[in-house]
């Protein structure tokens, strides 16, 4: 599929997505979305693909909905909108069972921060800032940031940002625990694709059975939770991977994965 809205690499087992209409944040338009949700389908299937990297060009990350294309367009449904557009990206991120990094390269506002939430790992540039937007459109949250947030904040701090609409700066968001590191701009892209890299070499199997793990957990009994742990890991057990481990162990040498 040729995209006009995305771009996407792949080299060393990464495959990098970049949101690119910088001339607007890379707000998203419907175009976008469908090319996103296109490349994140590409993304699960490919065997070659080990660990993905969601970015944006320019000076922003994503700057939400783009609200000239909704003018455009006249009346919506706002629920058939989302259906088509944000929650299969959303639900894709978090079902897609290799890792999945955000880089933060600048704004994250609306859908786009939802679309950052819904990583597994979030790095940013320390010049990055975050906001919901909802509210100041008269709109409630959506793209999942009222799943995310109050389980990564807490109810109240949650509630406090969707009812203000305030900026949140970068340092603040590593306080709350939003994103996992802060880069200068410059060591932004460098400092991701290490982690990335590393990913990709590590047991993707292993890794995404990890990643359903701790999906089902949050919503789970500890009995729960126990209990579908020891049935992931008849399935971990009986991978490859797990055998190449144990023998690199006991020979005393790195494993060499191969992500089955």
């Amino acid at each position: 599929m040729a995209y006009s809205t995305i771009l996407y690499d792949l080299a060393d087992g990464v495959a990098t997505l970049t949101l690119n209409r910088p001339e607007v944040r890379n707000a998203c338009n419907d175009a976008m979305a469908e090319e996103v949700q296109a490349a994140l389908k590409s993304a699960e299937r490919d065997e070659n693909v080990r660990c993905l990297v969601i970015t944006g060009a320019g000076q922003g990350f994503c700057a939400g909905q783009d609200l000239a294309a909704v003018r455009e367009r006249g009346e919506i449904s706002f629920r058939e909108h989302l259906l088509k557009t944000y929650n299969p990206i959303v639900a894709k991120l978090r079902s897609l069972e290799k890792p999945v990094i955000a880089a933060v390269n600048g704004a994250a506002a609306g859908a786009g921060w939802g679309i950052a939430l819904a990583c597994d790992v979030r790095y940013a540039s320390d010049t990055a800032k975050f906001r919901l937007a909802f509210s100041g459109i008269g709109l409630a949250p959506d793209s999942g940031t009222s799943f995310f947030l109050p389980r990564l904040i807490g109810l109240g701090r949650a509630l406090e940002l969707a009812y203000t609409n305030d900026v949140l700066d970068a340092n603040s968001a590593l306080a709350l625990g939003l994103v996992n590191k802060l880069y200068p701009a410059d060591q932004l892209l460098p400092a991701t694709s290490e982690l990335a890299r590393k990913l990709a070499q590590a047991p993707t199997r292993g890794l995404g059975l990890t990643k359903r793990a701790m999906n089902y957990a949050l919503d789970a009994s500890l009995e729960e939770a126990l209990d579908y742990e020891a049935h992931l890991q008849e399935i971990a057990g009986r991978t490859h991977d797990h055998h190449e481990g144990v023998q690199a162990f006991l020979e005393k040498r790195q494993p060499k994965f191969i992500g089955k």
